[in-house]
């Protein structure tokens, strides 16, 4: 990257089923990124906007769990995430549909 250039916007899908840690499940810039947001637009997938974390969780390979430097960052989203479902923080309600 050339310096002085902005870096474009970047999206990382995670999926987290309560056991291990999160994984992630997409990644990528520009295009890529805009194609990650719009599909978790239309399945109603709840957005949270952090570059630094973002740029971080791009780093991981897709399929690989998150490194734990990363556990509390990405904690912290889940946890707005089943707020804002009315799930609470026990991440075990949302595979059961509570």
């Amino acid at each position: 990257m050339a310096r002085g250039r902005k870096r474009g916007r970047r999206a990382v899908a995670l999926r987290y089923d309560g056991s291990g840690a999160p994984r992630v499940t997409a990644a990528g810039g520009g295009a890529l990124a805009e194609r990650i947001l719009a599909t978790a637009r239309q399945h109603g997938v709840p957005l949270h906007e952090d570059p630094a974390l973002a740029e971080a969780l791009a780093a991981v390979p897709v399929g690989e769990e998150i490194p734990p430097e990363l556990y509390v960052a990405v904690a912290e989203v889940l946890a707005f995430v089943f707020l804002v479902h009315g799930r609470g923080t026990d991440p075990g309600t949302a595979e059961r549909g509570a």
